[in-house]
């Protein structure tokens, strides 16, 4: 019988109103390349790709997550780009804070002393805005969006024909945030 498996990644998910002032400039960079938008609910920018891991793994990754102490902060998007390859258009920050690097980092320190190997890409903060670009898009952003970060997730994704479904499993807040 074959093992039940989740597709895993850990993120920052943005709150209620982030996510709306990104999908609406999601909407607009989607028109703007000819791509197709991503859907509000779908907006987080990735911290490690975990890849098909067993679902008997969940504890021991919400042990090694709760162990994490991130530090609220801000993170400035401030920067609109495309993927020629993939035609992906994105939106990311030209300075990360330290806060969210250094939070990348020791997700994924710990995952590497668990067996889970780390990318080989340096770490980017950045959150896709449409998928199937056909025109690049390339251009900073004269008012950021300010994100308030006090949290990360741990999120299982389901790929479809269309786009991808996440779940929320589990999400850890900075110490002291509600």
């Amino acid at each position: 019988m074959p093992v039940p498996t989740l597709r895993l990644f850990f993120a920052l998910w943005p709150d209620a109103a982030t996510r709306t002032i990104i999908g609406e400039l999601a909407r607009q960079v989607a028109a703007e390349s000819h791509g197709r938008a991503v859907a509000s609910d779908n907006i987080h920018v990735t911290l490690a790709f975990l890849g098909t891991q067993p679902v008997a793994s969940v504890p021991e990754l919400r042990s090694l997550a709760a162990a994490i102490r991130n530090q609220p902060c801000v993170l400035k998007l401030d920067e609109i780009g495309c993927f020629r390859k993939t035609g992906i258009a994105w939106l990311g920050a030209s300075s990360p804070p330290a806060n969210v690097v250094s939070l990348q980092a020791e997700l994924v320190r710990r995952l590497a002393a668990t067996g889970i190997p780390p990318d080989a890409r340096p770490f980017s903060p950045h959150l896709t805005l449409a998928r199937r670009a056909s025109i690049v898009v390339r251009r900073r952003l004269i008012d950021p969006v300010s994100w308030n970060i006090d949290s990360f997730a741990l999120v299982a994704s389901q790929l479809g024909s269309e786009a991808p479904r996440y779940r929320l499993l589990d999400e850890w807040r900075a110490p002291g945030e509600a």
